[in-house]
């Protein structure tokens, strides 16, 4: 069986926060989140890293992550392209927006090759937990269809700065994912946690213990075969109804595998709080966790020393 790999999701525009946030750095070292990514990831188990970037973000990157990264940890880059479609498919006039997080692990296909792979987003901070919790389970053989998740906690997901995108989980007796439900605004509201969908008309109550993903998904290499033989069909369906923004996001296509009976997925619990940064705004309140971190012993002031 061949070791897992981890797979970090670079490539998002960061329209919220307003940049690319994921080239801030969090601490006075110069660190940006990815690193404490990888350095959790290294000291979890993993060896090899695949970070999909936009390909013009390739140089930058380099420098900012990869040069001291790469001595510690084999690491690699995956080019999202949007004009990387199936035969038949153009990218329509005036789209700027990527496909979204399948089409972006797709990008990643020939490196992950038959390989299990973890998948995370580039602008969040799991956790150490979070990261053995997830190779514990991939260095497991597992046959066809057999995925994992990383659960948290609504309430520790949340913040105080704007609304979030979160799928909100349905996990049976068993820690066993029957469904998802991307929810694409929730926020702190009348002291709860809501969602609208519909620009802030109508909100509907979300109770905070509720269990959601944080795009941190365990998968076995088959789950790309789905991946690819399924975009044509949500390209069909969604492109002539939202040309400039439908994205095929992992959850979905996770979420139709376990409806048609094609995959499960162990829900792994973890109760660390998750920092992030969605809005500028949030950066303080993540730099001063690290620090708190830090002052613990959970980090070295210098991870790849």
């Amino acid at each position: 069986m061949n070791k897992p790999i981890l797979v970090i999701m670079a490539a998002g525009m960061g329209s919220r926060y307003g940049g690319l946030k994921q080239m801030d750095p969090v601490d006075k070292e110069g660190h940006v989140i990815m690193d404490f990514s990888l350095f959790d990831a290294k000291r979890a188990g993993f060896e090899k890293a695949v970070c999909i970037i936009k390909r013009e973000m390739a140089e930058d990157f380099e420098e900012v992550i990869g040069s001291r990264v790469r001595p510690f940890l084999e690491l690699e880059y995956a080019f999202q392209d949007m004009n990387a479609l199936p035969e038949g498919y153009a990218v329509p006039e005036g789209r700027v927006k990527p496909w979204g997080t399948t089409h972006a692990v797709l990008a990643a296909k020939d490196l992950i090759g038959d390989a299990p792979f973890a998948v995370i987003n580039a602008d969040d901070f799991y956790g150490r937990e979070a990261y053995k919790t997830i190779y514990d389970y991939l260095k497991v053989p597992h046959e066809r269809g057999e995925y994992a998740m990383v659960g948290y906690l609504l309430k520790n997901t949340v913040t105080d700065n704007g609304h979030v995108a979160r799928g909100v989980c349905v996990v049976d007796e068993n820690d066993n994912l029957t469904s998802i439900a991307e929810r694409l605004r929730i926020e702190k509201r009348d002291g709860g946690i809501a969602f609208t969908e519909d620009e802030g008309k109508t909100y509907t109550a979300l109770d905070p213990d509720d269990t959601v993903s944080m795009n941190f998904w365990g998968y076995m290499p088959d789950f790309l075969e789905e991946a690819e033989k399924r975009f044509p069909a949500f390209l069909d369906e969604n492109l002539p109804k939202n040309p400039l923004k439908c994205e095929y996001l992992v959850p979905r296509l996770t979420n139709d595998l376990i409806l048609e009976g094609k995959a499960s997925v162990k829900v792994l619990h973890c109760p660390a709080k998750w920092h992030g940064v969605t809005y500028k705004q949030d950066m303080p309140a993540l730099q001063q966790s690290i620090r708190e971190m830090k002052a613990a012993g959970m980090y070295p002031d210098d991870l790849w020393k």
